[in-house]
């Protein structure tokens, strides 16, 4: 139950900079694009960073047109920033909403509760073990 709790403050948190960065979360009708073309969907990563992070997050090589496609996925573009913000301290990503929003703040206190979580399972684990 309290690792759930971390993964809805987890999408809260992303929803609450979906709306910041686009104006709203989930899927769009029509493709969003922001920064004269350069950012793209809810999360306006640009295709190069979708490249980058998809690389680093599961190995796998994408075109500049996949790259496009994904970050207009609200599921994966989410699973992208959740990866960038949680796994590679990458708040920094979106500097003006980061601010806004007190991210360091909100990961940190993420982190937190998720640690709870580990060591209250670490303590359920050894007393089942005795």
């Amino acid at each position: 139950m309290r690792a759930r709790a971390v993964e809805e403050r987890k999408d809260e948190m992303l929803r609450e900079l979906a709306v910041c960065e686009s104006g709203g979360s989930g899927e769009s009708l029509q493709p969003i694009y922001g920064g004269r073309g350069a950012f793209v969907g809810r999360f306006q990563f640009t295709p190069r960073t979708v490249i980058n992070y998809i690389q680093q997050m599961d190995g796998r090589s994408l075109s500049v047109k996949e790259a496009t496609a994904l970050a207009h996925d609200y599921r994966q573009a989410a699973a992208l920033a959740k990866f960038v913000i949680f796994e590679k301290d990458g708040v920094w990503n979106w500097p003006l909403c980061s601010r806004k929003l007190g991210l360091v703040q909100q990961v940190a206190d993420i982190k937190a509760l998720a640690s709870d979580v580990l060591a209250a399972r670490s303590v359920v684990a050894e007393g089942s073990v005795r």
